[in-house]
């Protein structure tokens, strides 16, 4: 009795607005869960279920705002990797904490019509980005030319070598892609709109590539890049990616949006930059071609 008196009287209730990217999995029937990774401003769970994204980012406001990510407007529960965890009935019971999902925000959102004048500009200030973890590689470069070709045997070929490829929670080769594929996504259907030529191609381009990806990306890789992956596939990204394609199409300043993009992480800033990079090329050479 006297432990669950002390259960009752330190449970805290709070509520927080989650990305609808996790929408399928935060209203399914409570799953289990375990702490995958415990930082000040932010707890990665995984979730044993057959749903993607299978990996949840519980975080305060300081924190990176990944597309997978429940937002809270008070601090995090002390817990260590290992510890148990449920989540559906859009709550989440992390150690003393039950979280209750009240809102939703969208990760993905459209870009609006896309200038086609602004592509050259755009993907010269994006240039290589400095600090890319894998600058140089033979499969970054081959990735890059197949898409500006709209070679697709190519395009799988460099993306089947480039997943799961570094070190960290979400490698570098991850990050590359994902950056690719928001790209491709949003500017494709962003000209599509405009009637621009050539922009199905790159819409076709990230149809192909997310299948490539996300196959088998739960063994090449580690959970939440995975889950990450998984996202970029359908276009939902942070923030700061998204500010900067915002940034490309005119919407905003690209210049401070891409500083923005370029501080997160080690290298992730600067390989998501890269794999967008990629993606304003291929957009701008498919236009052309066609």
């Amino acid at each position: 009795m006297t432990v669950s008196t002390h259960a009752r009287r330190t449970r805290v209730h709070v509520s927080g607005a989650a990305s609808t990217a996790v929408r399928p999995v935060l209203e399914s029937q409570r799953r289990p869960a375990r702490v995958l990774a415990a930082f000040p401003e932010g707890v990665y769970l995984e979730v044993r279920t057959e749903l993607e994204p299978s990996v949840i980012a519980v975080i305060t406001g300081e924190a990176t705002r990944l597309p997978n990510s429940v937002l809270l407007a008070t601090s995090l529960p002390n817990v260590t990797v290992g510890d148990e965890a449920s989540v559906g009935d859009r709550v989440i019971d992390l150690g003393p904490l039950s979280l209750s999902v009240r809102r939703w925000w969208d990760p993905s959102p459209p870009l609006g019509p896309l200038d086609p004048d602004r592509l050259a500009p755009a993907a010269a200030l994006l240039g290589e980005p400095p600090g890319a973890g894998l600058a140089g590689n033979g499969a970054v470069e081959l990735l890059s030319d197949s898409c500006a070709k709209g070679w697709l045997l190519g395009v799988v070929t460099a993306a089947e070598q480039l997943v799961g490829l570094g070190p960290g929670l979400t490698p570098s080769g991850d990050d590359v892609l994902a950056g690719l594929l928001v790209t491709l996504r949003h500017l494709g259907t962003a000209a599509e709109k405009t009637g621009q030529a050539g922009a199905g191609r790159a819409v076709w381009l990230a149809d192909w590539l997310a299948a490539t990806v996300t196959f088998d990306a739960g063994t090449r890789t580690t959970p939440l890049s995975a889950t990450l992956l998984h996202c970029a596939a359908r276009g939902a990204a942070s923030p700061e990616v998204i500010a900067v394609l915002r940034g490309v199409v005119g919407r905003q300043a690209l210049e401070p949006a891409l500083r923005r993009l370029l501080r997160l992480g080690h290298t992730s800033g600067a390989d998501l930059a890269q794999g967008i990079a990629i993606g304003v090329r291929a957009v701008l050479a498919l236009s052309e071609a066609r």
